[in-house]
C-alpha cells in the first residue's frame, strides 16, 4: 500500500531528527520541527531542516518522535491528544520499552509503528546532521498487532524517502539484536577507552590505528547512551556477561602462558579464531556476505587536495574505491591511505600510482 508523505513533523532536532528532516527536505517533503531545546531548534532551522511547529498548528501526515527511549511514549500520547498527525513513529534505538509504555498509557497503537534507523555518528546534535546519514542503512520497523496497514505504509515510505533499507522485525528480537551489534559494543569500546584515561604518555605516544578503531565509538555522549542502555538493560547485560567470560578466560590463559604453561596458548588461539569468524559474518557494504578486498597502501601528504588527487588516479584507471582509511604518522606531515579495491584491480592501481610518482610501500 503506497503512502504519500507531504508533511512530516519531526519532534527532536538532534543528530537523527535533523538528519531525517534534511533528507526529507531533499525529497520535496514539507518538514515541521518541534523541540524543547530552542537552541537546537534554531540551529536545525538555520541548516534548512524545516520550519517550527507549535501545538495546534498544521496537521502532519506523519509525526516522527526523535527523543530518548524513556520519553517516547509520553511524547506520543501528547502528540496524539493534540491531533498533531495522522500517523506516528519513533526512532529510538530500543523498541520494546516505548511500545509497552505506550500501551500502558492508552496511546492509539493503530496509528503508531515503532521504528529504528540503524545509523549514527560519534558526534551528536543538529550540527552533526547529514542528509545522507541513512543511505543504504537498515531501518527496523516494529509494528504491533494493532498497527494499521496505513500506519505501516507511512513509516515504510519514510524509510524509503530517507534512502534506507526497511526491515520488519519483532520489537523483542530487535532489542536483542541491537544489544549484540550496537549497545554492548559501545560499552566494550568505552571500557577499553577508559584504560587510556590513566595511560602513560609513552603509551599514548605509541597509539596507532588499532586502538583508534576499537575506541572510536566511545566518544559518544554519555547521557544519551545512558538512556539507550537503560532502555535495553537486560539484553545488553547478557551480551556483556558473555564477553566478560571470554575476557576472563583469555586473562587466565595469558597468566598461565606467562607462567610457562605453553598449552594455554590453545585457548587464546580459539578466541582469536572465533573473532575472525565473527568479523567475517559482518555484511558487506551492499548487504549480504562481506566481500574480500585487497588493500593498497599509499603514502599521502597531510595537506589539502592530496586525497582528491589519489581518487583522481583511481578514476583515471577505472578502479572503484570500495573503502578507504587514513592513518596519520605522529609528528610527520604525512600518513598512509589504505585503499580497498577488488583483487583484480590492485595491480592496476599500484602500477598507475608508481607511474605517477606516488609512494606505494
Amino acid at each position: 500500500m503506497a503512502s504519500e508523505l507531504r508533511t512530516v513533523l519531526v519532534v527532536g532536532t538532534g543528530l537523527i531528527g535533523t538528519s531525517m528532516a534534511l533528507a526529507l527536505r531533499g525529497q520535496g517533503v514539507r518538514v515541521l520541527l518541534a523541540d524543547r531545546d530552542q537552541g537546537a531548534m534554531r540551529l536545525a532551522r538555520e541548516l534548512g531542516a524545516g520550519e517550527e511547529w507549535h501545538v495546534g498548528g498544521d496537521r502532519a501526515d506523519l509525526a516522527v518522535i526523535a527523543v530518548p527511549p524513556a520519553h517516547v511514549a509520553t511524547e506520543l500520547l501528547a502528540l496524539q491528544r493534540a491531533g498533531a498527525a495522522t500517523h506516528y513513529t519513533d526512532v529510538a534505538s530500543v523498541k520494546a520499552l516505548p511500545i509497552d509504555e505506550a500501551r500502558r498509557l492508552g496511546c492509539d497503537l493503530g496509528a503508531y509503528v515503532a521504528s529504528h534507523p540503524l545509523a549514527g555518528r560519534e558526534k551528536s546534535g543538529p550540527g552533526a546532521a547529514r542528509a545522507d546519514l541513512f543511505l543504504g542503512r537498515p531501518w527496523a520497523l516494529c509494528p504491533t498487532p494493532e498497527s494499521s496497514p496505513e500506519a505501516r505504509a507511512a513509516v515504510l515510505r519514510l524509510a524509503e524517502l530517507c534512502g534506507a533499507n526497511p526491515v520488519e522485525v519483532d520489537a523483542d528480537d530487535h532489542d536483542r539484536a541491537v544489544a549484540v551489534v550496537s549497545h554492548a559494543p559501545h560499552v566494550t569500546a568505552s571500557a577499553v577507552a577508559a584504560r587510556l584515561a590513566d595511560a602513560s604518555e609513552v603509551a599514548l605516544g605509541l597509539a596507532g590505528q588499532g586502538v583508534r578503531d576499537v575506541t572510536r565509538i566511545a566518544g559518544g555522549d554519555p547521557g544519551l547512551w545512558l538512556g539507550i542502555l537503560s532502555g535495553n538493560a537486560a539484553p545488553v547485560a547478557e551480551v556483556l556477561e558473555a564477553v566478560s567470560r571470554d575476557l576472563a578466560e583469555a586473562a587466565s590463559a595469558l597468566r598461565a602462558l606467562a607462567g610457562g604453561d605453553g598449552t594455554a596458548s590453545t585457548d587464546i588461539t580459539q578466541l582469536l579464531k572465533r573473532g575472525v569468524a565473527g568479523h567475517g559474518r559482518i555484511p558487506g557494504k551492499h548487504g549480504g556476505p562481506a566481500s574480500s578486498y585487497v588493500v593498497v597502501q599509499v603514502v599521502i601528504g597531510d595537506r589539502p587536495g592530496q586525497l582528491a588527487k589519489l581518487f583522481q588516479v583511481c578514476d583515471e584507471v577505472g578502479v572503484n574505491v570500495e573503502d578507504v582509511r587514513l592513518e596519520h604518522a605522529p609528528g610527520l606531515p604525512l600518513g598512509i591511505a589504505e585503499v580497498s579495491v577488488q583483487p583484480d584491480a590492485a595491480s592496476v592501481l599500484t602500477s598507475a600510482l608508481h607511474e605517477r610518482g606516488w609512494q606505494v610501500p
